[in-house]
């Protein structure tokens, strides 16, 4: 991993430990957002640390489990980083699924939050 770019390090890790969490314990996300963090899923939208979890923790099952395929990152010029995941999850006993989520991550007093977060299930008509 050392050889990588710290933007893809520091984006890989951050992917890593989100859905660990995600999977794990939804309610423990709270610690990666700020009050001015955006969240679209779905195409409703959420403002706010507190706005956020309550979404994430309202979903309707009781256990998932996510699997990456494919993770991009890119530095901003802000010294931000831009994270783009594809991958597929399975909720509960339902049917496997796919999704694209893309994170905006900044440096925010020492800890890389989640600044921005748009999220797709990958289903087609």
């Amino acid at each position: 991993m050392g050889d990588k770019p710290i933007w893809e390090q520091i984006g890989s890790s951050f992917i890593q430990h989100y859905y660990q969490l995600f999977d794990a314990d939804r309610t423990q996300l709270g610690a990666i957002y700020i009050d001015a963090s955006c969240l679209t899923w779905e195409g409703q939208q959420f403002q706010g640390k507190a706005a956020i979890v309550e979404k994430l923790t309202s979903l309707p099952f009781q256990k998932i489990q996510h699997s990456i395929t494919a993770q991009d990152h890119q530095p901003t010029p802000d010294s931000c980083i831009l994270s783009m995941v594809v991958g597929q999850l399975k909720a509960d006993d339902d049917q496997v699924l796919g999704f694209h989520q893309t994170f905006l991550l900044k440096n925010f007093q020492g800890a890389w939050v989640c600044t921005n977060e748009v999220f797709r299930l990958s289903l087609h008509n």
